[in-house]
């Protein structure tokens, strides 16, 4: 299913390739390339650190991953490239997505002077104990 996924991108699904996409492609976090090579590291100690950021460079540029500056000053890498929105909470650091059609962002066409391709709403709180 990986390699099949990396081959559609026109990706050659190598091995190191393919320990990178088992773990990036099927989380739900938003890893650091930085916690990609922990967590690939673990189950492949051959690999360096160039492997995987530019795997993570190839998964962007395919468009399998979305690069993101949420978390401070690092690159973030998001596996779910559809369009969505994103909560960070300041007291753990988790990054949740948010489904596009929760924010109604209006009135982006009276910006004047600006030709707006796209946009991500970012929120930054803390989640609500269950009441």
């Amino acid at each position: 299913m990986i390699a099949e996924q990396l081959i559609t991108a026109g990706i050659r699904p190598t091995a190191q390739r393919l320990a990178i996409a088992e773990f990036v492609l099927r989380s739900t976090a938003h890893p650091s390339a930085d916690e990609v090579f922990d967590a690939v590291n673990e189950k492949f100690p051959t690999i360096s650190t160039a492997t995987v950021y530019n795997t993570l460079k190839l998964f962007t540029e395919k468009q399998l991953l979305k690069q993101l500056h949420l978390r401070d000053d690092r690159i973030i890498y998001d596996p779910n490239v559809t369009r969505h929105h994103h909560f960070v909470d300041v007291e753990t650091g988790e990054i949740h997505d948010i489904e596009w059609g929760a924010i109604d962002v209006c009135r982006i066409q009276e910006l004047s002077n600006l030709d707006v391709e796209d946009y991500e709403v970012v929120l930054r709180g803390r989640r609500r104990e269950s009441e």
